[in-house]
């Protein structure tokens, strides 16, 4: 079974973004055609939705929380239109506001055809899987969050899949990769880990790759740093943002990123692994999504090279796009 998923980071349709889809509510007012283009490409479309979806709630009570982002419910329909397949909501914006905006994000997204794992009314809910099927074959995703620790579900609150990887790969999220592992052909772990603004990825992160690994994980892409990182055998560290308003770093530079589609495949068509990699060069203006061209290609070539270098993984280049082989 050969598989190509396109995998992007945290995706923020709030603030500014948001007025930008009342205005329009279309996948053309956030992503140039080239984007969707490639997105179009794929067998299956896995992002991490860094917000709400309603206008419902109320802002959590937090006093030492400084953003909060909702978007209109228009943008499950547009998020549908892009060919998206399945978001992760676990993550530090997913209760933005309140378990009210969660539960309708939740409805909102399933009904538009979007699945949705993370989060939940309930901790058994939020730390359950999805499997999506395409082609005859099956792609369990596996989600879950290290920040913050007050959004987590528990048996009789809604929230999200919270896991302490600070202190390892908690034993009911290892448990969780090997029965994904028995009930599909290849599994997705997508964690939001680690903090904001880093150009690597932290020790905790790296074990707790690998620990996900041994457990059954087919494909591990993490995301929370708002810029991309190296990738190492069967890890994607992080994938930096696909969408947004944000202010932009002069040096780390969270306005150029990458949208990643990796092809699995290889001789056990019941267990596909990683064999190649594209990355599509991005450059996040104002809301808006486009290629990457000229000295911003070559900046992303040189960043993700020299972050790939450290995990000893080459980079190369076809057709405007970066490269890795795992064949």
């Amino acid at each position: 079974m050969a598989l190509t998923v396109a995998l992007a980071g945290d995706t923020m349709l709030g603030r500014g973004v948001a007025e930008e889809l009342r205005r329009a509510p279309a996948p053309a007012t956030l992503f140039a055609a080239e984007v969707r283009e490639a997105l179009a490409a794929a067998d299956l479309v896995v992002l991490n939705l860094e917000c709400c979806v309603s206008d419902q709630g109320q802002r959590w009570r937090d006093p030492l929380k400084p953003y909060f982002f909702r978007a209109p419910p228009s943008a499950a329909t547009v998020l549908a239109e892009l060919g998206v397949d399945c978001v992760t909501l676990a993550n530090n914006h997913a209760l933005d506001y309140g378990f009210d905006a969660l539960a309708d994000t939740r409805e909102l997204l399933e009904r538009a055809g979007v699945r949705t794992v993370g989060a939940g009314q309930d901790v058994s809910a939020a730390r359950e899987f999805a499997v999506l099927e395409v082609g005859g074959g099956r792609l369990a995703v596996v989600a879950a969050t290290d920040h913050p620790q007050e959004f987590a579900a528990d048996e009789q609150r809604p929230g999200v899949a919270w896991a302490d990887l600070y202190q390892g790969v908690p034993d009911w999220l290892g448990a969780l990769v090997e029965r994904a592992a028995r009930q599909a052909d290849a599994v997705l772990v997508t964690p939001h880990w680690g903090p904001n603004m880093t150009s690597r990825p932290p020790r905790h992160v790296r074990a707790a790759a690998a620990d996900l690994l041994a457990a059954g994980a087919t494909l591990v892409a993490g995301h929370s740093a708002h810029v991309f990182h190296g990738v190492a055998d069967q890890v994607l560290y992080d994938m930096g943002d696909f969408v947004d308003d944000y202010a932009v770093d002069p040096v780390l530079r969270n306005d150029l990123g990458l949208l990643f589609l990796v092809t699995l495949d290889g001789p056990d068509p019941g267990h596909p692994t990683p064999v190649h990699l594209e990355a599509l060069p991005l450059v996040l203006d104002y809301c808006h999504t486009r290629p990457a061209r000229d000295e911003e290609w070559v900046w992303i070539r040189e960043r993700f090279t020299t972050a790939c270098a450290e995990f000893g993984t080459p980079v190369g280049e076809r057709a405007g796009r970066l490269t890795v082989d795992w064949r």
